[in-house]
């Protein structure tokens, strides 16, 4: 079957997940810290707004938002490319390093991009490598909370929105990051991203589809949840 080419709606978010093939793809603090020089690079280079971030031993997860349709695919093939040959020359290895392409999927800002932005910022905790999303070091939460700067992040209009002074945005989102999630949600988006589909009301997806590169939703699921593609897969991505 022919691949869709991945959905983009004019100024509206993605959440966007990498796996990793096999083994860890993250073996040291150098490792870490390249992953994000080449993030950074590749998201100037493309135009590639990036709100949130995880870096996990065998997955990666980004919420972005793209200047142009191609901003995406630009930014995750370059960073890709440049941080497996260096990993490979690091560490003496060969061969590929990420599960296939990446997924991503456009999510209803208003509905869902602070889920999202929780979801990232907690999926070190979701899979039980930390008992705070504080504690993790490779993640935007400490930005989001103040407690450090990533300089290549652009603070989405929602995050600005929580607070007049960048002292009230950020004890903003502590308090919302400490509300529980409901896991029903977390699925929802997992699946949809894992799937290509978009996220959003039936009032956004009709909107979004006047718009969109391409359809949207499955033409027989329109109005059905989207499948899961595996709880397996969703358990490596936390």
């Amino acid at each position: 079957m022919t691949r869709l080419a991945r959905h983009y709606v004019p100024e509206q978010p993605q959440h966007v997940i990498l796996q990793g093939l096999k083994g860890p793809a993250f073996l040291d603090e150098g490792d870490y810290l390249y992953f994000l020089a080449c993030l950074a690079d590749a998201a100037r280079v493309a135009d590639l707004a990036v709100h949130a971030w995880v870096l996990m031993p065998d997955a990666v997860q980004f919420l972005v938002t793209p200047s142009y349709e191609s901003s995406v695919a630009m930014a995750m093939q370059a960073v890709c490319r440049r941080y497996v040959e260096t990993f490979n020359r690091r560490h003496g290895r060969r061969g590929m390093m990420w599960r296939g392409a990446y997924h991503a999927t456009v999510i209803e800002p208003d509905r869902y991009f602070m889920l999202a932005s929780k979801v990232i910022d907690h999926a070190p905790v979701r899979s039980h490598l930390v008992a705070e999303p504080g504690n993790y070091p490779w993640s935007s939460y400490t930005h989001h909370v103040g407690r450090r700067v990533d300089g290549f992040i652009k603070d989405h209009p929602l995050y600005a929105a929580l607070g007049t002074t960048p002292g009230e945005r950020q004890q903003a989102y502590c308090n919302l990051a400490a509300q529980p999630l409901d896991e029903g949600e977390v699925d929802h988006l997992m699946q949809s991203t894992l799937n290509g589909w978009v996220l959003g009301s039936a009032a956004y997806c009709e909107w979004a589809a006047q718009t969109a590169n391409r359809r949207l939703m499955p033409l027989l699921l329109r109005d059905k949840p989207v499948k899961v593609r595996t709880s397996r897969a969703l358990s490596r991505v936390g």
